[in-house]
C-alpha cells in the first residue's frame, strides 16, 4: 500500500489555506530560473489555479502536492507535469523553499513518496526531471535516488540573458 506520509513529511493535496504560500513562492525571483517564471502572480490568478486544483490527474495532466512537515507545517511544493497515461510517464519537479529545510532529506523522501506513488498507484512506467546542468544540489538528489542522466539540452533555458544547458534525469520502473 502507497502511502504519502514519509517520517519526516508528508504529501497534499493543495487547499484553500496554501494561498499565501503559493503567493510566496510563485512570487520569489530566486526561483524563477528554474520554475519558468517570468511575471508574477497575483493572488486573484493563485486562487483560480486553486478552485481547480482538484481535477483529475487524467483531466488536466499534471498534480501539485503539497511538502508538510510532521508538525504541519508547509516547506515546498513537489509536481508532477506532462502526465502521459498512454506512454506511462510525466516529468517531476520539487521546490523546498524554506532553506533551513533543505539538505535535510525533505526532498529525498518527498520524490521517493511520489515515485512509489506514481510507479504503484498510476502505474507508471518512467518519470523524468529537467534539471539546470549548474544545479549542483539538485543533480545529487536526483542522482541519489536512481535517476540516470539520459541527455543534455544545450543553451536550453534562457535567463536574464544567459542561456544554460539543461539536463534530462530519468528513472524507469523495472
Amino acid at each position: 500500500m502507497v502511502k504519502l506520509k514519509g517520517k519526516q513529511i508528508y504529501l497534499r493535496a493543495l487547499e484553500q489555506k496554501d494561498l499565501n504560500f503559493l503567493y510566496e513562492l510563485e512570487n520569489n525571483t530566486e526561483v524563477w530560473e528554474v520554475s519558468g517564471t517570468i511575471t508574477p502572480f497575483s493572488k486573484d490568478v493563485l486562487q483560480l489555479y486553486l478552485d481547480n486544483a482538484h481535477r483529475d490527474i487524467y483531466d488536466v495532466k499534471q498534480l501539485r502536492l503539497v511538502i508538510c512537515t510532521n508538525e504541519h507545517k508547509s516547506v515546498g511544493l513537489i509536481d508532477v507535469f506532462d502526465f502521459d497515461p498512454n506512454h506511462r510517464r510525466a516529468g517531476i519537479g520539487i521546490i523546498v523553499l524554506d532553506e533551513n529545510q533543505r539538505n535535510k532529506g525533505i526532498g529525498a523522501e518527498a520524490i521517493t513518496l511520489l515515485c512509489d506513488y506514481l510507479f504503484d498507484v498510476l502505474g507508471l512506467k518512467q518519470v523524468y526531471a529537467n534539471i539546470l546542468e549548474e544545479n549542483a544540489p539538485s543533480l545529487h538528489l536526483f542522482k541519489k535516488l536512481n535517476f540516470e542522466t539520459v541527455g543534455i539540452k544545450k543553451d536550453w533555458v534562457r535567463f536574464k540573458n544567459t542561456f544554460k544547458n539543461e539536463l534530462l534525469l530519468q528513472k524507469i520502473n523495472n
